[in-house]
């Protein structure tokens, strides 16, 4: 029996930590804010970002238009733009590798890439790592210090990609022919810019594989087939050094002007002129591109294209050189050389060269050269000969000798006979003329350019230098003679550039004034009179003798007559520039002055003095004048130089006519002939030059 007084046990209360309650109320108050977070956002600010889902970003993108053509002054095509198939891809802004290297093995099916483009090792890893397992496996093989850096933070997926790289080219990597034709496609691609297009294929491009690729467009996205152009030469390889070269889309921009031609808006794989016209003229060549705008969705799908501007095709160059009588010239000068060659004077020979200019306006009416090797006997187009070498010209200069120390007044128009007697210093040979010496006691100036006389030239130096010649002495010579002499030639071009509209044009080159020991070169003074010591491009010397034909007038030679628009469907626009003859300097001699020149180098042509140098020639109608030359030089053989290198010849001739209205002006040399050659071959391509001239241009 229980006891009355018994009570019921109590519960124990349960007590929980106050710190448990804070922790639990802090994450109340959390989820509460996180909740008015997520509330402010959709009902606030919803709309804003709603926009941003949407959001597209707009690009410009370009591509090229067709270059602009160069045509002939009668309006023959030189060089024009040949169209043909291409095969394009255009890369997607959010294309992976692996997805373009998938586009590239299935086009590598498609089309045949040819073997000659080159695929380096480096496109070979890339198109290798380009698959998924083979990208997983190198990353795998990663080193530590090759996955992270020096302070322990993971290394950039670049910089990662990097390192497997290098290990896979170390490791190396074997692709078969198929695999080697789809990297050859790969590199062109993965090498695109976003949006950009590139050409993967475009030359030798077959209807079969056009056929393949429009078939299979669904396969291979941002593969498309198009047209696209290469240079054409109607002409062939006529003036081709002239004309220049374009690059290739694989070639690009050249890399010694590649940051100046990005800097001007081009891209890398972008065609350019790289020499000569086609570079001289690049800005006007090129055309201005296309400009799609393009709107990429903030997924990296586009939305859409529209185009800004259609793109201008380059403008056209029209020349002042008939194509017709390019030809004619540079097959007389072949021809010519040739002879020279199988007569045995041409053995050390490396060339010969010819130009034809307006003396009135300086335009170009024909450049041609053959290069020849004097060990293979190869021979190679060299029309640039003309302009970028110099040679010792010899007699050819000494129109601008007379007229020289007529200006100076050592010489009258009525008052010019001297005697012509050898020049005799100490330790030298004697100095004389090509006639045996005592052939003639005296002669005037008219004479003596007949006949070339080199005593005649060196007593106007005497006289231009103040010197007093006394047989077997040294001849004691004004410091400036050869600065007075000098600067009478350089009036007519032969000295200073020529300033004609191609890239490379040199200068002359001037021989030393003075020896070794400090002494004025007094020798090399009289040489000088009579062309035998400085050196002139063909370019000079066909300026020197326009600037006689004309009266006095130094032209800038010119090759490139006007600038005109491209027109629809092949057809020509309008005339945007036309070149302006420009005169560089007027000569100040006088009429009377000029005509005592002028009178002896007609007289080289249809004078009667036994040595008359050009007398073969005086039955070309009309009348042309002239000026002959010949320079004793040296075959230097660069592989192995001698004390005693043979003696050779340089051969030249300049001219213009008709002689009473003159309306061309021509120049030649041969250089380094044998030095015993009486084989006259400028002479013989002179007579071509005018009489086909005459003949294309009806002069009678």
């Amino acid at each position: 029996m229980h006891s009355g007084n018994q009570q019921t046990p109590q519960r124990k209360k349960s007590k929980i930590p106050f710190r448990l309650n804070f922790l639990l109320l802090l994450v109340f108050l959390l989820f509460a804010a996180l909740m008015a977070q997520l509330a402010y956002l959709q009902v606030v600010n919803g709309d804003m970002f709603q926009a941003e889902v949407e959001r597209t970003d707009s690009s410009i993108v370009t591509k090229e238009v067709a270059r602009g053509q160069v045509y002939d002054s009668k309006g023959r095509l030189l060089v024009g733009n040949e169209p043909e198939s291409a095969i394009t891809y255009t890369k997607n802004a959010s294309v992976t590798a692996a997805q373009i290297r998938a586009v590239a093995d299935r086009l590598a099916t498609l089309i045949q890439m040819p073997d000659t483009i080159k695929l380096t090792k480096r496109d070979e890893v890339d198109y290798y790592l380009a698959k998924k397992e083979n990208l997983e496996a190198a990353g795998k093989a990663l080193t530590k210090s090759q996955k992270y850096n020096a302070a322990g933070d993971e290394r950039s997926g670049t910089e990662q990609y990097q390192f497997e790289v290098a290990n896979t080219m170390a490791k190396g990597v074997t692709l078969s022919k198929s695999e080697q034709d789809a990297a050859r496609i790969y590199a062109r691609m993965a090498g695109a810019y976003q949006l950009s297009t590139v050409t993967i294929k475009n030359s030798g491009v077959t209807a079969t594989e056009v056929a393949q690729v429009s078939e299979h467009l669904t396969e291979i996205p941002g593969v498309s087939v198009g047209t696209d152009w290469e240079r054409s030469y109607p002409n062939g390889n006529s003036m081709r050094s002239v004309i220049g070269s374009v690059s290739s889309e694989q070639q690009g921009l050249p890399e010694d002007e590649l940051n100046s031609l990005l800097a001007q808006g081009y891209s890398r794989n972008d065609r350019v002129g790289t020499s000569y016209l086609e570079k001289a003229y690049e800005g006007v060549l090129k055309g201005t591109k296309s400009r799609t705008q393009v709107d990429v969705h903030a997924n990296n799908s586009v939305t859409d294209e529209q185009t800004i501007y259609g793109g201008k095709a380059g403008d056209n160059l029209n020349l002042t050189i008939d194509s017709d009588y390019q030809k004619i010239v540079e097959k007389v000068l072949k021809e010519q050389f040739d002879r020279a060659k199988s007569a045995g004077d041409a053995q050390y020979s490396d060339g010969a060269y010819a130009i034809a200019m307006n003396p009135k306006t300086g335009a170009i009416l024909a450049m041609a050269g053959v290069q020849n090797d004097p060990k293979t006997k190869k021979e190679s187009d060299d029309a640039l000969g003309t302009i970028n070498r110099n040679f010792v010209m010899g007699s050819a200069v000494k129109g601008a000798t007379v007229l020289g120390a007529l200006m100076d007044g050592v010489i009258t128009p009525s008052s010019n006979t001297q005697v012509d007697d050898p020049i005799y210093l100490p330790a030298t040979p004697v100095k004389k003329s090509v006639y045996p010496a005592g052939t003639y006691s005296s002669l005037n100036a008219v004479q003596a350019l007949e006949v070339s006389s080199n005593i005649y030239m060196m007593n106007l130096a005497l006289k231009e230098g103040k010197a007093r010649y006394v047989p077997h002495q040294l001849i004691n010579f004004g410091n400036n003679v050869f600065t007075i002499m000098r600067s009478y030639f350089s009036m007519f071009g032969l000295g200073p550039k020529t300033g004609i509209d191609l890239p490379g044009e040199i200068g002359s080159y001037l021989g030393p004034t003075h020896n070794d020991e400090g002494q004025l070169n007094s020798g090399k003074a009289l040489d000088l009179s009579y062309g035998n010591y400085d050196q002139y491009t063909l370019v000079q010397m066909v300026q020197y003798i326009s600037t006689i034909a004309n009266g006095g007038y130094r032209m800038k030679p010119y090759i490139v007559q006007s600038i005109q628009e491209n027109g629809t469907e092949g057809t020509k626009g309008a005339i945007v520039d036309s070149t302006t003859p420009t005169i560089l300097n007027r000569v100040p001699f006088t009429q009377d002055e000029l005509n005592v020149v002028k009178q002896g180098m007609y007289n080289v042509v249809h004078g009667s003095m036994a040595w008359g140098t050009a007398h073969p020639l005086k039955d070309i109608t009309p009348a042309m004048s002239a000026k002959t030359g010949t320079a004793q030089s040296f075959y230097i053989d660069p592989d192995h130089p001698t004390a005693n290198p043979p003696e050779t010849t340089n051969s030249s001739f300049v001219g213009f006519a008709p002689s009473n209205d003159p309306q061309i002006a021509i120049a030649i040399v041969f250089p380094n002939l044998d030095a015993d050659s009486e084989g006259n071959y400028n002479q013989q391509v002179a007579r071509t030059m005018i009489e086909q001239y005459y003949k294309l241009n009806n002069i009678k």
